[in-house]
């Protein structure tokens, strides 16, 4: 059911006119958002700094549309993921680690871009991501870090425009240089310049190449980043009641 204009811009005016901080600390309840998962997500948000509670905390986003999802079954379903490459890995190395994860998540999980139908919402909530396979940049770099850590790999969120991406730290000469990944396209492996190319072509911009285009994601930037997917695609679909529960967690960063 959609509300009124002067609801919706109510609703606007609180995110964007009032303190954000200031209105999440006043709020214990939220108007718009499902409780379960406000409460969930702001609880997440003490531990941000570890990969685990980052991805608890986009998992919670998910439990305003799904709250049948499972915290539980979500996390057992990583923890395979990451169990059955380590399992598979008997080298040392970080190259061997990485093939042995792309194999895994990419060839046998199946783990691809949703390109059929690239704005729906579910591409941004990890269970239903986990479930179908498909999903958007951000969620599928999430879903890539969170597997590729406990093998001992480091894997930063690059906050590119247009399509976020994911930095693999420490593979080749000694530990010193990146590399970029795209899981969104079956882990496919970039250099910088094919990074550059590939954020001209989704943003549709002529771009000079720097290094302020490859920034690594906050934590809060990357639940940021996700929060406004939603809105986004909420707003285009007219579902004006959910662009502000997307705000009021927004509010809580």
């Amino acid at each position: 059911m959609k509300i009124s204009v002067e609801t919706f811009l109510l609703c606007v005016l609180r995110a964007f006119v009032v303190n954000p901080k200031s209105l999440a600390r006043r709020m214990s309840t939220p108007v718009y958002c499902r409780p379960e998962a406000y409460s969930e997500f702001r609880q997440s948000l003490a531990e941000l700094d570890t990969t685990s509670g980052l991805f608890h905390a986009a998992f919670a986003i998910a439990l305003h549309e799904r709250p049948e999802a499972s915290w539980e079954q979500t996390e057992t379903i990583v923890e395979n993921l990451a169990i059955t490459v380590l399992n598979r890995v008997q080298s040392r190395s970080g190259e061997a680690r990485l093939a042995h994860l792309h194999d895994v998540l990419f060839d046998v999980f199946g783990l691809q871009g949703n390109r059929e139908n690239y704005y729906h919402p579910s591409n941004s909530y990890l269970p239903n991501v986990l479930h179908t396979r498909r999903g958007i940049p951000i969620t599928l770099v999430l879903i890539y870090k969170r597997v590729a850590e406990p093998l001992g790999l480091t894997v930063h969120g690059i906050n590119s425009p247009g399509h976020f991406l994911a930095e693999v730290v420490g593979i080749n000469d000694g530990g010193k240089n990146s590399m970029f990944v795209d899981p969104f396209a079956g882990g496919t492996v970039l250099d910088e310049r094919e990074v550059f190319e590939l954020i001209a072509q989704t943003t549709g911009q002529s771009i000079a190449p720097s290094r302020t285009l490859l920034e690594r994601a906050t934590p809060r930037g990357w639940l940021s980043r996700m929060l406004m997917n939603l809105q986004a695609s909420f707003a285009a679909s007219g579902q004006q009641r959910n662009v502000c529960a997307m705000q009021e967690l927004q509010a809580l960063l």
